[in-house]
């Protein structure tokens, strides 16, 4: 694929290649050619969810066909972990079909993403299915109502890998915010967690009359309160994890209340959506990860699975390699501390090794705050990949509003960062901007924001 440079540069970060550009490039350069052949994609989730995506490929016979299998495979990318899916459909030519099977496959280049979607997350074997437009399923999409419960006396809580935020409300109004800092993705100990989880959770009934209810959010793929898939429980052996998987359900019965957790993405939508009370909202918190979450136009959530980290934002080939995916370029890698990490030794600033991610995030934040100018290109470059990836995800998702928020936004680094980002949409991106706001919540809900919009999930009986 031919690789478009931005206009608007990341101040650190000069070989940033933005997808959408790229994106935006191969299709208008197929359907110029005169060559080109549709392409529909179809998402098998649970319950015969489906969802559709159609675009455009070179047609088999076409010089520039060679092109369709790489950017095919970075749409998919990131179709199965904004929508989810474990049996994809490529309607189209067979030779991209036979391709993106072999590669998201055991063996293949996306193995991380063949076992994760499938064993983990839907229990089945993920599948990709070579066939014609025509015989990709009709679209089939979910919705429902999630949260806005504030009646009683409740407590939230919001688990990030540097630290838990718990809150105490009272009919709505939250009496009582704490952060307490750990580190549980290095913990080989189920009881690490258990601990840390169970004294925040007792210091915030401390400051209530009664408990009611219990809301929480973290990280990872929650079914019916049981863990499936978590990055706090990296360090949990294998032979170990069972002792996680029902954490959730052992502590509901401690205290013996209703309690529900789900994934901080969608906390994180459901606390703009109370916070502006408003609709069609992407939330996106800037933490230890990239977190995403999507209230729709009608005030509720899909089963689309919103894992944006693991969307490709960067089509450079040299762009960093996460991890946890080993893929290159997504977005844990440009919308969390990490990325204020990659990018402090451009802006020279040195961050001691031994200090644990929160103290390094504080230290590059007062760098900010004290006027280090290295400092504050670290977080221009985040708002500009922030502005085009917007406008990518506007490719996939009905926006209206976006709402950034997260450790990494606090202080003057949220500002900054939004700015930027809608400096770009202006000017690259108008008809984004027309119909997409990005915005910051207060400096308060920007810290505590999801653990008081988790308190609102459960329903008292």
């Amino acid at each position: 694929m031919q690789l478009i440079p931005p206009n608007h540069l990341p101040p650190l970060d000069p070989d940033f290649r933005p997808a959408i550009l790229a994106n935006r490039h191969f299709t208008r350069e197929a359907v110029s050619s005169g060559k080109n052949t549709p392409l529909i994609i179809g998402l098998e989730r649970d319950n015969g969810s489906i969802s559709r995506f159609e675009t455009v490929v070179f047609s088999s016979d076409h010089p520039r066909s060679s092109e369709n299998i790489e950017y095919v495979e970075r749409l998919i990318k990131s179709l199965v972990w904004l929508r989810g899916g474990w049996r994809i459909y490529i309607g189209g030519p067979k030779e991209i079909g036979e391709a993106i099977r072999h590669i998201y496959s055991a063996s293949g280049s996306r193995a991380f993403d063949f076992h994760f979607l499938g064993e983990l997350i839907y229990d089945k074997q993920f599948e990709v299915i070579s066939c014609s437009p025509q015989e990709v399923p009709a679209e089939n999409e979910s919705q429902f109502s999630l949260g806005r419960h504030l009646e009683g006396c409740r407590i939230g809580f919001d688990l990030g890998a540097s630290d838990i935020k718990v809150s105490s409300v009272i009919d709505g109004n939250p009496i009582f915010s704490h952060e307490i800092v750990w580190e549980p993705v290095k913990q080989t100990d189920p009881a690490y967690h258990r601990r840390e989880i169970l004294n925040a959770l007792k210091l915030a009934a401390s400051k209530l009359p009664r408990v009611d209810a219990i809301g929480g959010s973290s990280a990872g793929i929650f079914i019916n309160n049981r863990v499936k898939v978590a990055s706090l429980f990296r360090g949990i052996p294998k032979d170990k994890f069972d002792q996680v998987r029902d954490l959730f359900l052992e502590m509901r019965s401690t205290f013996g209340v209703p309690l529900e957790v789900i994934n901080d993405g969608e906390v994180t939508a459901l606390a703009g959506s109370m916070s502006l009370e408003e609709n069609g909202i992407l939330g996106i918190a800037l933490g230890s990860s990239e977190a995403g979450g999507f209230v729709n136009s009608q005030g509720n959530i899909t089963d689309w699975l919103n894992e944006l980290a693991f969307a490709p934002v960067d089509f450079n080939p040299q762009a960093p390699v996460e991890e946890w995916s080993g893929d290159k370029g997504i977005g844990a890698s440009y919308f969390s501390q990490q990325c204020v990490f990659r990018l402090a030794p451009a802006a020279g600033i040195g961050i001691p090794s031994e200090l644990n991610n929160a103290e390094k995030l504080k230290i590059v934040q007062e760098k900010l705050e004290s006027g280090h100018a290295g400092a504050r290109q670290i977080w221009e470059s985040i708002g500009v990949y922030m502005g085009y990836t917007v406008a990518n995800y506007a490719d996939y998702y009905d926006l209206q509003h976006v709402l950034i928020l997260g450790r990494v936004t606090s202080g003057s680094g949220g500002q900054i960062i939004l700015d930027t980002a809608n400096a770009i949409l202006k000017s690259e991106f108008p008809e984004v901007a027309d119909r997409v706001k990005i915005q910051l919540p207060d400096e308060k809900s920007r810290r505590v924001g999801q653990s008081i919009a988790a308190a609102s999930l459960p329903v008292i009986a």
